[in-house]
């Protein structure tokens, strides 16, 4: 019987293997959720670095937000990653939800971002 871990692992691989065979030029806008925090960033595949993060362990985001675990502060860490990728040039990402359920935390960070001006 395989663990919690292996699954969630499994369920990450079959949603970046669905990603990788339909992607095209696109950078990947990849995103990790904590009890405490989410995390995203924008990931270049082909060079193998991320080009722009976003959190809400950001001194900033953790001034205006008290904790990093609601939906209103995934949504600031998807307003500040779609700034930083528009001052990069960056309008097209792929969205990997990494193996999570696209609702809550996940919805709302992806909404802020396509508000913000990423196309997903």
């Amino acid at each position: 019987m395989p663990t919690t871990r292996q699954l969630s692992i499994r369920r990450a691989q079959r949603v970046r293997s669905k990603i990788a065979r339909r992607k095209s030029d696109r950078l990947r806008l990849s995103v990790f959720r904590s009890g405490r925090h989410i995390y995203a960033q924008v990931i270049d595949d082909q060079k193998g670095m991320t080009v722009i993060a976003a959190s809400t362990l950001e001194k900033t985001v953790r001034e205006q937000i008290r904790n990093g675990a609601t939906a209103d502060a995934a949504s600031e860490v998807g307003k500040r990653l779609a700034e930083r990728a528009k001052s990069a040039g960056i309008e097209n990402v792929t969205f990997d939800r990494g193996g999570y359920r696209y609702h809550g935390r996940i919805k709302a960070l992806a909404d802020a971002a396509r508000d913000g001006g990423l196309n997903f």
